[in-house]
Formats: structure tokens, C-alpha cells, sequence
């Protein structure tokens, strides 16, 4: 994949959580505070914890870091994978999130 073509599904990538977090706030009362800073964006939940996801340009992946660790994902053409092969950046995001605001949380793509 190309630079360009890396930073048009990043940022495509970052743009979903940002209205996601938008649709979770207008219907559920998860209160997420999401704010962004160039290729950053941390989630902040009402107790506190965070989850922040960051581009690595050098490397072409999108990193998120939880309480649950740190991961690292990449394009395969289709959708944002674990590096390590546990699974779909969205799918992961969800759990990870819903685990820390304590309520079901949706970041589907």
C-alpha cells in the first residue's frame, strides 16, 4: 500500500470513531469524551480510563492502547487486523471499550 493510500484509510479509520463515540454519546449514557489531536484520539469514560489510538505512519499501522495492553493493527486490503492475529481493529475496539465504561458499547465500522 501506498503513503497516501495509508493515510486516506487512517484517516477514514479515525473519522468512524469519531462518530461513533457521536452516536454512542447521543444514544446511550456512556458520556465518552473523545478528543483529537493530528493522528491521535483518546477516549476518555466517565471512570476515568482511557483508550487512545495512534498512527505509525513509518510502519503503516494504527496502534490502540487499553488497560487490557497495547496492540498494533494493519490494512490487509479490507479491514484493520491484529498484527498478532486477534482480530478486527472494530471488533476489538468494542470489547476493549465496553469492558472499560462498563456497559455495552458498539464501534461497529
Amino acid at each position: 500500500m501506498t503513503d497516501t493510500e495509508y493515510l486516506d484509510r487512517a484517516e477514514a479509520l479515525l473519522k468512524a470513531i469519531e462518530l461513533a463515540c457521536d452516536r454512542l454519546n447521543d444514544d446511550t449514557d456512556a458520556d465518552i469524551d473523545n478528543q483529537r489531536v493530528g493522528g491521535m484520539i483518546t477516549l476518555t469514560f466517565s471512570n476515568r480510563t482511557q483508550i487512545i489510538i495512534n498512527l505509525q505512519k513509518p510502519l503503516q499501522e494504527v496502534w490502540l492502547a487499553a488497560k487490557a495492553g497495547g496492540f498494533h493493527y494493519r490494512h490487509d486490503g479490507t479491514a484493520w487486523m491484529d498484527t498478532k492475529g486477534q482480530g478486527e481493529f472494530f471488533s476489538n475496539l468494542t470489547r476493549h471499550a465496553t469492558e472499560q465504561a462498563g456497559q455495552p458499547l458498539d464501534f461497529s465500522s
